[in-house]
């Protein structure tokens, strides 16, 4: 019974953010019912017992599920409130109490803010490192500079910055052009005594020491002759300040990134040594301990100090909070004598932390840190299983301790794999290989190696120096051996193109394997995995989106099995910020789509075209058009776009209206006006059967289809040049009259689109307006009896409405 209730508190955690019709009358009503089945039960024993139970138990399921979204709920509102939504100048007092992070083009420090808000609120503040400005820790601030609101690219698979954000209770981030430390004296002048005393209390001090502590061993490691020192550190304490980027990628070519994470082998390795050592002591000076006290009742104390310790050196990572949840429960379990089943001990771990932090279940390290616990668990149960053998060889030993760690890497590998797919959409297929060999030579050589040397940096500087530049050695062997594998296989970071029923089958197959033998067939997974095999030859309704690209234009459509793009975007820079990697390709996975068939390039500026040349070696197109020449790939066609062009998609007809043919010469000199003008027209569709799709298209290419289209019908309207003042003049939209507008634009944009004029234009039409920016990825979509329905991404969690 516990198990469930456990399990239905943690996915009502993951309601996180989800509008669901549950309330506190809910749970009174479902807590109603439970005490009268109860009473009942307790009345009439002779009523069916196992059904009673099993609605009684179902009861207790639902409350615990319900009491849990409004408790996640509850706390998301409240996180919610404290954000900043608009982006301004600001002068805020600041304390400094946490390390800071040094990145290629800019340092990042969390920073508590005193001055914005009733109560202290975390931001993210960026220096630019050439800048004067340095903040030390423990020490107050008065800065001046510019609020930065967290902004998403709300665009089905990228990444959600402002989910990450709250995850990481940060209410904004600050760019920093100005700072002034301020007097003890001053902050008490400014009403702040209160937080200034919390602050030096002991156990604020402590914190405090342990991040200096930190900040002197990135000091330390970093002034040494060490070829690694990066790597060293990031292994030992997650900070990855030092990390060159050619090691950073080639760990994320082989599969190990999670390695330059903390994770729990870290925190038990500190534990375990402290242990150690205590029982070397004991030993040594009081015997006698051990004829009073059983050896883990001595122990269990000091291993859970040590792993509070490390967790708090580290930061308090999730996967370290994991480990230090779970040695608590098991001491609580050691010392009270009482049993529980592994599992249970580890999903009311995950159930303790949730209630203390419900936003860690936003984040892929508590998805991914607690899967892989049970299937590791899962190996355990099944070597119980096992019979016995009463004496083993060396050798023996050594070979079973290998077959084990052979089959923790692939169940680990093939478990993990569904949520790779669905938090990244890629996956590396030598991971197994590199992590077995990486694995045991990291866990087992470096990084206890490297515990041992900080705590004689503390004691004999010397000998620590000394201990790093050993392990410095072995990191060296070690990244020879994977840059050798890594020129061998050729290992690259693959994307995969899955949709939600493949998905849901891979989910399924992989359960089946791992249940215990006797429950379910295995073969039965084969029929699971079919799916990831078979073409998907499915007939999907017709689907326009004008994606959140930010300050450019990219619309995806689809209808049937043929999938289209009409631009892709583009960022100014796609070396520093890839839309095509990082925006395009994930919504693509997303939707299970590898391949295109066409692409239109309505014109060549950077940011309607500028993603598809960071795709283009990767991203199979069929047929590419444009208004100038493109440079496309052998398996790619080229032609001009030019009025006069149809193309029919079952159903939906495809027509260029702009530029004409014998306009293609003069491009170069007028790109955004003689951009390529596209009209979609869905059969039996309502209300938005007609789409009119203008590019950078202004006001000399809308006089022009008014002329050429006179009885031009238009539903639904993009804006031409994401809606500036020289385009969709007055009497263009007046005499189309769309029911709906829409303007692809970057939040915050600095050229102010959609322009205020514009905007003015469509008030006095009542023509609606929505922008990319506000609502994020716009969907027109068709069901089953024709309609086109509407959607906006930013609906669909509270955290991404505006």
């Amino acid at each position: 019974m516990m198990y469930y209730v456990l399990i239905a508190w943690i996915l009502g955690i993951a309601g996180m953010g989800k509008v669901w019709a549950l309330t506190g009358q809910t749970c009174i009503l479902l807590a109603t019912v439970w005490l009268i089945v109860q009473g009942l039960l307790f009345k009439f024993p002779q009523l069916n017992l196992q059904l009673i139970r099993f609605i009684q138990q179902s009861l207790l399921c639902l409350f615990s599920f319900n009491l849990a979204y409004l408790y996640a709920n509850s706390a998301l509102t409240q996180r919610l409130s404290l954000r900043e939504l608009t982006a301004k100048p600001a002068e805020v007092v600041v304390h400094v109490k946490s390390l800071n992070q040094l990145q290629s083009n800019h340092i990042q420090q969390q920073i508590i803010v005193l001055n914005d808000r009733k109560q202290p609120v975390k931001w993210l503040a960026y220096i630019h490192p050439s800048s004067d400005t340095s903040l030390e820790l423990g020490q107050y601030y008065r800065l001046h500079g510019k609020v930065l609101p967290a902004h998403s690219y709300a665009i089905a698979g990228a990444f959600d910055q402002e989910k990450w954000f709250l995850q990481q209770n940060i209410m904004s981030a600050f760019q920093v052009q100005s700072a002034e430390k301020l007097t003890e004296r001053q902050l008490y002048a400014m009403g702040l005594i209160s937080y200034v005393r919390q602050q030096q209390q002991m156990v604020a001090k402590i914190l405090l020491a342990i991040e200096q502590q930190r900040l002197t061993l990135r000091n330390t490691l970093q002034k040494q002759s060490l070829h690694h020192s990066g790597l060293l550190l990031a292994l030992l304490t997650g900070d990855q300040s030092l990390l060159s980027p050619e090691v950073e990628e080639l760990f994320k070519r082989m599969g190990l990134s999670h390695l330059l994470a903390i994770s729990g082998p870290h925190v038990l390795i500190f534990a375990a040594l402290l242990c150690w050592v205590i029982h070397r002591l004991i030993i040594r000076f009081a015997p006698s301990w051990y004829l009073r006290y059983p050896k883990p009742y001595l122990l269990v104390i000091p291993f859970c100090m040590g792993v509070l310790l490390y967790s708090a050196f580290v930061g308090f990572e999730i996967p370290a909070l994991r480990t230090l949840l779970t040695s608590c429960i098991l001491a609580v379990l050691i010392l009270s004598k009482f049993k529980l089943q592994a599992l249970q001990v580890l999903l009311l771990s995950a159930a303790i932390l949730l209630f203390l932090d419900p936003f860690s279940i936003l984040s892929a390290a508590f998805w991914l840190s607690y899967c892989a616990c049970l299937v590791l668990l899962r190996i355990y149960q099944t070597l119980q299983q096992q019979p016995k053998q009463l004496t083993l060889t060396r050798y023996a030993q050594l070979k079973l301790y290998i077959g084990i760690l052979f089959e923790s890497q692939w169940k680990i590998f093939l478990a993990l794999l569904p949520l790779m797919l669905i938090f990244f959409q890629q996956v590396v297929w030598i991971a197994p290989f590199s992590n077995l060999l990486a694995l045991p030579w990291l866990s087992l050589l470096v990084v206890p190696l490297s515990i041992i040397a900080t705590l004689c940096l503390w004691v004999i500087p010397p000998l620590g120096i000394l201990l790093f530049k050993l392990n410095d050695l072995g990191v060296s062997f070690l990244l020879s051996v994977l840059n050798t594998g890594d020129q061998i296989f050729g290992s690259t970071v693959q994307n995969i193109a899955m949709n939600g029923t493949v998905m849901f089958g891979l989910v399924l197959g992989l359960i089946i394997l791992f249940l215990p033998r006797g429950v379910v067939p295995k073969s039965w997974s084969i029929v699971c995995f079919l799916p990831i095999f078979i073409l998907d030859e499915s007939q999907h309704p017709f689907e326009l989106q004008v994606l959140d690209v930010g300050q450019g234009q990219a619309v995806f459509l689809q209808n049937h099995d043929q999938h289209m793009m009409i631009d892709m975007g583009g960022h100014y820079n796609e070396q520093k910020f890839s839309v095509g990697q990082q925006l395009i390709r994930p919504f693509l996975n997303s939707k299970g789509i590898s391949d295109l068939d066409q692409l239109v390039l309505t014109h060549l500026d950077q940011d309607h075209s500028g993603a598809y040349f960071s795709l283009r070696s990767s991203l199979p197109i069929q047929t590419i058009y444009s208004n100038e020449q493109v440079q496309v790939m052998p398996e790619s066609q080229f032609h001009y776009c030019h009025s006069g062009q149809i193309w029919q998609l079952d159903g939906v007809k495809i027509q260029v209206l702009s530029p004409q043919q014998q306009q293609l010469i003069e491009v170069p000199n007028n790109q955004n006006e003689l951009s390529c003008v596209l009209y979609i027209q869905v059969q039996n569709a309502q209300p938005y059967a007609n789409f009119l799709l203008m590019g950078d298209a202004g006001w000399e290419a809308e006089y022009q289809i008014l002329k050429d289209y006179p009885d031009l019908k238009v539903d639904v309207l993009v804006l031409g040049h994401h809606g500036s003042k020289n385009s969709s003049a007055y009497g263009f939209l007046q005499q189309l009259q769309p029911k709906v507008a829409i303007a692809s634009a970057g939040f915050n944009n600095r050229y102010g689109h959609p322009s205020q004029l514009t905007q003015q234009r469509l008030k006095e039409l009542n023509i609606p307006l929505y922008s990319t920016a506000n609502k994020g990825s716009i969907r027109f979509i068709q069901t089953q009896d024709q309609t086109v329905q509407l959607h906006f991404y930013r609906d669909q969690q509270r955290w991404l409405s505006r």
